[in-house]
């Protein structure tokens, strides 16, 4: 019933830019906290930043300044505007429901997109 499909992960050069887009069905975004999330090769999965339902953003400090969270309510859709992008951003971008109580925590979001594929080559 609840489904979210990430998209706009392709291939860029350093220092370029991607606006990932995560459109859900089956809820309404609106009414939820959602997070995006990034795991690499062989790594764990990690926070990235996310969006309350008041607006309120928070992001991993490695991306501070670089990448810009949003909603678009009337879409439905989530949005992860990513610039001066570094290789050490290449990963598999998820979005996520909050359900739990821990932003930063995967453990806390009960609902996940199956991921886009960034890579930033140098």
């Amino acid at each position: 019933q609840v489904q979210l499909v990430e998209s706009g992960g392709e291939w860029v050069q350093a220092g370029g830019s991607l606006r990932l887009s995560c459109a859900a069905s089956g809820l309404t975004f609106s009414s939820y906290t959602v997070g995006w999330f990034r795991q690499a090769p062989w790594k764990e999965r990690e926070f990235v930043s996310v969006i309350r339902r008041i607006g309120s953003t928070y992001y991993t400090d490695s991306v501070k300044g670089r990448f810009t969270i949003s909603r678009d309510n009337a879409k439905n859709t989530v949005y992860l505007q990513m610039n001066s992008l570094k290789p050490e951003d290449t990963a598999v971008y998820y979005c996520a429901v909050f359900t739990g109580d821990t932003l930063a925590s995967t453990k806390s979001y009960g609902y996940w997109g199956q991921g886009t594929q960034v890579t930033v080559s140098s």
